[in-house]
C-alpha cells in the first residue's frame, strides 16, 4: 500500500468514526423534526445500528414508540393486538409540506371544493 492509499484509508476511517458518533448522539436523543435529522453521510446509516444486533425494545429504536403499535385502515390503533382508547395519543405531528400537512400544497390531481356545498 502506498502513502496515498494509506491516507485515503485513514480519512475514510475517520469519516466512518464521525458518522458512528453522530448516530450515537441521535440514538440518545432522536430529533422530533424532519429537518433536524442528518443530511450528511449519517443519513444513510440505519438508526440503532445494523439489523439483528439487538431487539427493538432493547435498543434506541424504543424511543420511537412501541414496537407492537399498528395503525388500522379505520383509523384505530392497537398495541400488541389490543386497541387503544384514544388513537390520537399515538398520532405524530404532520411533516411540513407532506400529504397530511393541513397547510401544505394540494397533491397533484386534488381540487379544492369551492362550490360552498
Amino acid at each position: 500500500m502506498n502513502d496515498q492509499e494509506r491516507d485515503s484509508s485513514s480519512d475514510e476511517d475517520q469519516r466512518d468514526e464521525e458518522v458512528k458518533e453522530e448516530m450515537k448522539r441521535l440514538e440518545e436523543n432522536p430529533p422530533e423534526k424532519l429537518e433536524d435529522w442528518p443530511t450528511g453521510a449519517a443519513k444513510y446509516e440505519t438508526f440503532g445500528g445494523p439489523e439483528g444486533e439487538h431487539k427493538y425494545d432493547d435498543g434506541p429504536e424504543a424511543k420511537l414508540g412501541p414496537a407492537g403499535l399498528r395503525r388500522h385502515e379505520d383509523g384505530s390503533v392497537s398495541i400488541d393486538g389490543e386497541k387503544v382508547d384514544n388513537p390520537e395519543d399515538y398520532k405524530g405531528e404532520p411533516i411540513p409540506g407532506g400529504p397530511t400537512d393541513p397547510d401544505g400544497p394540494d397533491l397533484a390531481g386534488e381540487k379544492e371544493d369551492r362550490s360552498g356545498d
